[in-house]
């Protein structure tokens, strides 16, 4: 590590949550394809807020990158978070948030409203999102801040970075500082419809730039055209030197120098609420990287984590949560 507290830097897209409960027949009405993610724009922003309206809904900071960097900053680690907000009443709440969170602010800002994301969550506790980008799709090269990715033990960003042109741009900026500084890299590719927008350019990005990749078996399958996800980890562990993908109800598998091991699923079988999981499970995984672990405690770690964060609304542990999870935490460190 570069320094004695490991630094973590993320750029992502910062999103306030709009959060509710459907059924899936109304998913259908929507026309909405559940468990995936939906880039909208501002008019189908209000459509799907009309129908939402007088209904229970709930409100928090949220983003897959944010999520994760969140998420490692309440467990004690130096994180740096990254993206572009508006000059408006959405944007005012995320940097105050990530103040009270302890995160470090680069959000840089610009006169378009602040992205959200519309999470419509079913009986079976799958989220279905409809994101709306908003200021981050005007993310620029300019606003990386190349001293942070250069002090960064870990540079960690997301498959929906490769949404805008310019938000691609300032990533490859960030990812050739990364190099040049021995920066660690984690790519976590983030959703099975940016994958195949992008399943080439991902797997020439896992290959040439990344150190550590996460995915789920359905964009793994896409990435490597095979259903099996042992199969596919041990394909994506071929091309980086840290590979993970998550199989759900089934556990994770990863693969480190080429050997690939299964990691059990830990938490409920009927799960409350599964967004941010994949985020949570890599904060996991990094977490455990940043504590010097071995590759598969830092997996066991993930998968603690992930089955903790679905066994309640949200993809953010509160205060309480957190000390108690620390306490567990460093059990595992001790083990």
């Amino acid at each position: 590590m570069k320094s004695p507290t490991p630094r973590v830097y993320g750029i992502g897209n910062p999103l306030i949550d709009i959060i509710a409960q459907i059924s899936d027949d109304d998913l259908a009405k929507l026309g909405l394809h559940k468990g995936t993610m939906h880039l909208i724009d501002e008019r189908r922003r209000h459509e799907l807020l009309r129908f939402l309206h007088g209904m229970s809904v709930s409100y928090s900071c949220g983003g897959s990158c944010p999520n994760t960097i969140i998420t490692l900053a309440s467990l004690g680690i130096e994180a740096t978070l990254a993206g572009k907000v508006g000059t408006d009443e959405f944007g005012s709440i995320y940097q105050n948030r990530l103040e009270q969170l302890s995160v470090k602010n680069e959000l840089a800002q610009c006169d378009e409203p602040t992205g959200s994301s519309i999470i419509l969550i079913t009986e079976d506790s799958e989220r279905t999102m409809n994101t709306y980008l908003g200021a981050n799709r005007f993310y620029q090269k300019e606003d990386v801040v190349e001293e942070t990715v250069r002090n960064a033990d870990i540079f960690h960003f997301t498959g929906y970075m490769w949404d805008t042109q310019s938000q691609k741009e300032a990533v490859m900026k960030a990812l050739d500082i990364a190099s040049e500084s021995g920066t660690m890299v984690s790519f976590d590719v983030a959703d099975p419809f940016a994958v195949g927008r992008n399943r080439d350019t991902f797997l020439s990005l896992i290959s040439n730039h990344t150190d550590i990749v996460f995915a789920n078996s359905e964009e793994a399958r896409i990435l490597f055209d095979n259903y099996d996800a042992y199969e596919c980890c041990k394909s994506m562990g071929k091309l980086c030197q840290i590979a993970i993908v998550k199989n759900g109800k089934r556990g994770s598998f990863v693969s480190y120098m080429g050997t690939v091991t299964s990691i059990p699923v830990q938490g409920p079988s009927t799960p409350v609420d599964t967004t941010g999981a994949g985020d949570v499970y890599a904060a996991g995984f990094l977490y455990g990287i940043c504590k010097e672990m071995d590759i598969y405690k830092a997996g066991h770690i993930a998968s603690f984590l992930a089955g903790e964060i679905i066994q309640q609304r949200g993809a953010q542990f509160s205060v309480e949560k957190i000390d108690e999870i620390m306490q567990r935490l460093h059990a595992v460190a001790l083990s």
